[in-house]
């Protein structure tokens, strides 16, 4: 029997004890005039903050002017505040907020934690996991295996030289590897026509002629992630370990998934205390090839960004409900579709008997739902179908605190903030171009 038995809060694939260092980002617009980025730097030189990145991007505002984001050290709430009102006395400056990570809630104004803005931004994550590959727990069945640890360092260390760009890391697997992959993928694949939803039996056929899935070898994500990239728009990124909730969250609204590449130990192939590419590939990587299934994942991800812990332990109590442990209704039948449940021989076959109970998806219920991590689920939530966990998901979203609402961008694969009448007309503008095409494609049918 092999289950998911992490030690992890919440999911399996982020860690809520790491914790990131803290620091804000300072957003200010400036209208298009000479010498004005060079009021700003002197206002914050005498402010006296360490800055330790600053980036500009045309404004899409109605008025010629550029949108600043300044990081900054946010270990001082004083210093926050001073900087803020050096730079608000600035003539050319206008629209000064604050995207913080201090600890103290009332830090600044209407202070919201830092949040990714482009995809590159995911490099700061790259770092900030619970290295899996040295650091493995006693119960690990690798744990007192010298050569499986020097392993998994070996492959950690590519994960944590990436960056957003460079060629997805290759990884020549030993044959004990394989042979490890082979035992876990022959079970399970002839399990899944019995238990897997519709969605992940359509995908399932397609990753074999595409990207390599077989008995005989561990495909490369490379591969895997140009296939999804094409599907969804979805891609993968190699990771260390285990993420914090809100980094992981924050990737999947840039329709990122972190995955990992090593394999869990060979003493044990139906037991992993952690994921390994395993879960990874088997049980998370076919659905994010569906439309409809990708949308809800982006949509908790986007809901992520900015959002208060609170709300962020709310919000990965639903990617475990859905995306880890999920079932669906196909007819009168009910089917798996979490990664928890598809990469698990003795779960899988559990969660679909009369043992556990079945309620149906409700996120307002979800996410306050207590859950044990190191065992099988006593309660599992059951979705109408994707499209209507997404709908519900929105109404849910809408409830959340945050004081302003994002938009994901695919053609600069940034996020954008709709935080002001201009973003909004702007945005306005792009729905009605799209509502014309739609009209004029409808009127030609």
């Amino acid at each position: 029997m092999m289950r998911i038995n992490n030690n992890s809060e919440p999911g399996t694939h982020y860690d809520a004890s790491s914790n990131r260092e803290q620091r804000s980002t300072l957003f200010f617009s400036v209208h298009d005039k000479v010498g004005a980025l060079d009021e700003c730097l002197r206002a914050l030189k005498k402010a006296g903050v360490s800055m330790t990145r600053i980036e500009s991007r045309p404004s899409k505002s109605v008025d010629p002017s550029y949108d600043f984001f300044v990081d900054i050290d946010s270990r001082s709430k004083q210093v926050v505040i001073r900087v803020v009102d050096e730079i608000k006395q600035v003539k050319v400056v206008r629209d000064v907020r604050i995207v913080s990570n201090l600890d103290d809630e009332a830090a600044v104004g209407d202070a919201v934690p830092w949040f990714p803005r482009k995809i590159s931004d995911l490099d700061t994550f790259a770092e900030k996991v619970l290295e899996m590959g040295e650091e493995l727990s006693s119960d690990h069945p690798g744990a007192k295996d010298p050569v499986y640890r020097r392993r998994r360092l070996e492959i950690v260390q590519k994960a944590k030289e990436y960056r957003t760009g460079q060629p997805l890391p290759h990884i020549e697997y030993t044959e004990q590897e394989r042979d490890t992959w082979r035992q876990v993928y022959t079970r399970l694949r002839e399990m899944y026509p019995r238990y897997a939803c519709r969605e992940f039996l359509h995908v399932f056929p397609l990753l074999e002629q595409n990207c390599g899935y077989g008995p005989d070898d561990i495909p490369q994500i490379e591969s895997i992630s140009r296939f999804l990239k094409d599907c969804t728009g979805f891609t993968l990124r190699p990771v260390m370990g285990l993420l914090t909730p809100r980094d992981f969250l924050n990737s999947l609204a840039f329709r990122v998934f972190h995955s990992t590449q090593y394999i869990r130990h060979h003493s044990d192939p139906y037991y992993t205390p952690e994921p390994d590419c395993c879960h990874e590939l088997l049980g998370h990587v076919p659905l994010f090839a569906d439309p409809n299934f990708a949308e809800l994942a982006q949509e908790i991800g986007l809901a992520s960004l900015g959002a208060s812990d609170d709300d962020i332990e709310k919000l990965a109590t639903i990617f475990w409900f859905t995306a880890e442990f999920g079932l669906c209704r196909e007819g009168a039948d009910i089917r798996a579709y979490g990664a928890g449940l598809l990469s698990s021989f003795g779960e899988l076959e559990y969660a679909l008997t009369e043992k556990p109970e079945h309620r149906t998806f409700d996120p307002s219920m979800t996410s306050t739902q207590k859950y044990p991590i190191t065992e099988y689920q006593p309660i599992y939530f059951v979705a109408d179908s994707f499209r209507d966990a997404t709908a519900k998901l929105r109404e849910f979203n809408a409830t959340m605190k945050r004081p302003f609402q994002v938009r994901y961008n695919p053609y600069t694969q940034s996020v954008e903030v709709l935080d002001s009448k201009d973003k909004v007309q702007h945005f306005a503008r792009t729905i009605r171009n799209e509502m014309q095409l739609l009209t004029n494609a409808l009127e030609q049918l």
